[in-house]
């Protein structure tokens, strides 16, 4: 009988792979498989009651006898107001505009403009990120500091910035019809947090680098989702590609030394964390996907999705209290505040980048960027906060990157073929 209690108590410490004092471990609320459980609640206090709202509309067939001044508003969130496009060519993306008669002087501006804000937004929100969840605020030569320790809080931050700009340039601009039923954002919104979240918490158990490597690697799982969610077939060069990732980041990781500094230890819970963080964001593009099939921009994704992300990360802050605590302590530590804010206008940026370089250069333009910044990102993040590489482990990011470079060149290829195949013949795949 005084086995349960024993395991339970040994699990904080077995989960990091490291000794943690008593003193250091205020309760069971620092543990982040608790705290997952915790926020999860949290979103289902209100996933639940909105279900069940759902399923009683669809049941009553509201959308015929439903009358008064909250059909609009009900018949938005739960019918819709237009049909899936089923003629979309790409389902993820809406046709990239193709550039009219311009100088090559103004593309190769538009060009580097695009690949500034990219690199600055995401190098600056990767470095923000490490520095927040992994150092301490408010040191000095008596008081240690303290550690920011809710990744939901800013989650939330992240969320809200991006809420609002994406909802002031759609009333802004111009945008499509709005056809998709607006409870459908929830499914992406909710695997969007937990993805975030994840990432936020494994920086506190694996170094930067690491993580960065496991990003790339996740083209793995997104093609097994896409097989699941989507019904998807791939080439097989894109099997290889994603073999040889595979390979280089478990090189990458294998070669850590045991004498490494503990922040860049890579720990149990570090591995699962990155593992639902991968999980996570591959049924999030996916359902993205899918939902491209209703007729929408970019930008209107992105203010759906954040509708529902603001809704569940503020009602769970609420619910467990924890909106005021990290309140409070952007209050002790003015330099928390100016990261935080930082942080979020970093991703909002970034993903308004995201979308206007695709349209103005296509897919395969945005990939090289995106892939040289994670580059850039290991490089920064070893620079200023000290990570160590061994030369397997450089071989092994050396390998994920080459495959990455040979996944943007064979699909580049494979699209200049199809385009050239006369109407009715499909291209024949090879090795």
């Amino acid at each position: 009988r005084f086995c349960l209690p024993l395991v339970l108590a040994s699990l904080p410490t077995m989960a990091t792979g490291e000794e943690i004092a008593p003193a250091l471990q205020d309760s069971w609320g620092d543990f982040w498989l608790f705290r997952f459980f915790v926020n999860a609640a949290g979103y289902a206090s209100i996933l639940v009651p909105g279900y069940l709202l759902i399923q009683y509309f669809k049941r009553r067939n509201y959308l015929e006898t439903g009358r008064g001044i909250c059909f609009p508003v009900i018949k938005s969130c739960v019918f819709g107001s237009e049909v899936k496009s089923v003629h979309q060519e790409d389902g993820s993306l809406p046709p990239r505009a193709e550039p009219t008669e311009s100088s090559t002087a103004r593309q190769v501006f538009k060009l580097l403009f695009c690949a500034t804000g990219l690199q600055a937004s995401y190098l600056t929100w990767g470095v923000l990120q490490e520095r927040v969840m992994t150092r301490t605020y408010g040191a000095t030569e008596t008081d240690p500091g303290e550690k920011f320790k809710d990744s939901q809080f800013l989650v939330f931050m992240n969320r809200i910035l991006a809420f609002t700009v994406a909802g002031l340039y759609c009333a802004l601009t111009k945008q499509p019809r709005h056809g998709a039923p607006m409870y459908k954002y929830s499914f992406a919104s909710l695997s969007n947090i937990l993805s975030s979240w994840c990432q936020y918490e494994a920086l506190k158990y694996i170094s930067f680098p690491t993580q960065v490597l496991a990003k790339a690697s996740k083209v793995i799982p997104v093609m097994m989702m896409g097989k699941l969610v989507s019904r998807k077939s791939y080439e097989y060069w894109e099997y290889l590609t994603a073999a040889l990732i595979s390979v280089g980041v478990s090189m990458f990781l294998l070669s850590s030394a045991p004498s490494r500094h503990a922040s860049t230890v890579t720990t149990f819970s570090g591995v699962v964390l990155l593992a639902g963080y991968i999980i996570f964001d591959s049924f999030t593009s996916n359902w993205q996907d899918a939902l491209f099939t209703y007729k929408m921009s970019p930008v209107q994704m992105m203010f759906g999705v954040n509708v529902f992300s603001c809704l569940f990360t503020v009602g769970s802050l609420l619910e467990q209290g924890a909106l005021l605590e990290s309140l409070r302590f952007m209050a002790r530590h003015s330099e928390f505040t100016a990261h935080a804010v930082l942080l979020s206008v970093c991703s909002a940026c970034g993903q308004l980048f995201i979308f206007y370089t695709i349209n103005q250069f296509g897919a395969a333009v945005f990939t090289i960027i995106m892939t040289l910044r994670q580059a850039f990102a290991i490089l920064l993040s070893c620079l200023i906060y000290g990570h160590t590489v061994t030369v397997v482990g450089g071989l092994g990011v050396a390998v994920v990157f080459m495959a990455l470079f040979l996944r943007v060149y064979a699909r580049s290829r494979m699209k200049k073929r199809s385009k050239k195949l006369p109407p009715g013949e499909t291209p024949v795949q090879k090795v």
